[in-house]
């Protein structure tokens, strides 16, 4: 599903909120998880705890001239409930678009995952030039496929 200013995907993964939610919590898991392929690798990044953290990821694209780095500062964070961060170019105060996982158990070892990819509070003339969204809905599904796949083991 996805609007002019976000794209949400979601999936029931076989496995509980607290297992899921400790992979995604995390940046080592998060290049075998990307589905878009962007995400190259962690850069020296403890676990995310709490708000505020900010975790920094190698990344690759075309469009950003090839490697780059990114900061992803921490926005949300709710143990097995909840974790988000808004991303920018490494060194940079973040530009406004965010990425958002909300788990809710549907059972005790069953997990409906909401990954939300949402850029409105990016600025307009930012949203042109970079032409979003940069990441597709099915990138996204693609990455709850990976993320089913790396709690399953």
């Amino acid at each position: 599903m996805s609007d002019s200013t976000n794209v949400i995907v979601e999936r029931v993964i076989d496995h509980s909120a607290a297992e899921i939610f400790e992979c995604l919590s995390n940046p080592e898991n998060h290049a075998r998880l990307d589905g878009s392929g962007m995400v190259r690798g962690d850069y020296k990044t403890d676990r995310i705890q709490q708000v505020g953290d900010v975790f920094t990821m190698d990344m690759y694209a075309e469009a950003m001239g090839g490697e780059y780095r990114t900061d992803n500062h921490v926005t949300g964070f709710v143990d097995d409930k909840l974790l988000a961060w808004k991303t920018a170019p490494a060194g940079t105060e973040p530009p406004g678009w965010e990425w958002v996982w909300e788990l809710t158990p549907e059972g005790p070892d069953s997990t409906r995952v909401r990954l939300t990819y949402d850029w409105s509070a990016v600025d307009k003339k930012l949203r042109e030039k970079l032409s979003f969204p940069v990441v597709l809905e099915k990138q996204l599904a693609d990455t709850l496929g990976n993320l089913a796949a790396a709690v399953a083991g």
